[in-house]
């Protein structure tokens, strides 16, 4: 493949698009690069959230880094990971937007922050801070 892609772009189907929006965009702070409306209710934004990577992890990876930020097995086979300068301060922000804390920041053993959230669109998110940089 000579062009690699340019672009991940994960699409959600959510049920409350506005606590969605209001979450990601107002309280995470991901950017709107676009937004479309069409005929009768149908809306849809895209968010831009800096550098996107693909990270596989096979079954035993996926049972270690739960049991290292949360300590018991609690993931779906997808996850969204946020990086934040803050990660202590924006749990407590997303708490307050209407996510659910599921971990609280644990400090893992590669020296970042991390916390475990459950937020709107029924999407379960970690928000972490590399701690060395």
């Amino acid at each position: 493949m000579s062009d690699g892609a340019k672009q991940l772009r994960l699409i959600v189907e959510v049920e409350d698009f506005d606590a969605a929006v209001a979450f990601f965009r107002d309280t995470l702070g991901l950017t709107q690069e676009a937004a479309f409306s069409g005929d009768g209710d149908e809306r849809v934004m895209i968010l831009e959230a800096g550098r996107a990577t693909l990270e596989l992890a096979n079954p035993a990876h996926h049972r270690y880094i739960d049991q290292v930020e949360v300590g018991r097995p609690v993931a779906p086979r997808f996850r969204l990971a946020f990086e934040v300068s803050d990660a202590t301060a924006r749990t407590t922000e997303a708490a307050a937007a209407g996510a659910e804390v599921v971990a609280a920041p644990t400090e893992t053993p590669w020296r970042s922050l991390n916390a475990r959230l459950d937020a709107p669109g029924d999407l379960h998110i970690t928000l972490f801070q590399e701690l060395d940089q």
